[in-house]
């Protein structure tokens, strides 16, 4: 009886998991686009790159956007979809905005 409330017990706990992990791109590196790819999308969006990084699987873009605030984008490896795009204000407050709209 112990070990069956272990399991349920764990396996409830599982889903909040998979919730927690929203931001982390979890794609086969055969899927992924190429690392040119993400430079080739910074540069349409007028982005001026100063690194480009995997973090939590996804790609990150780290740089300046075209009116020079520093920016921090996360991209989808497979899709290329941006994920995530924080940037600074004018008063040095990190703002963060997701897909679907703004989260201040």
């Amino acid at each position: 009886m112990k070990k069956t409330l272990t399991i349920l017990g764990f396996l409830a706990l599982v889903p909040a998991g998979v919730a927690l992990a929203d931001d982390d791109c979890f794609v086969p590196m055969a899927d992924w686009q190429p690392r040119d790819a993400v430079a080739r999308l910074a540069e349409e969006n007028g982005w001026t790159v100063r690194r480009i990084k995997i973090d939590d699987g996804c790609y990150e873009i780290d740089g300046r956007d075209a009116e020079g605030r520093r920016i921090e984008v996360t991209v989808h490896p497979a899709t290329l979809q941006v994920i995530e795009f924080e940037y600074e204000d004018d008063d040095d407050r990190p703002r963060r905005d997701r897909e679907g709209g703004d989260d201040d």
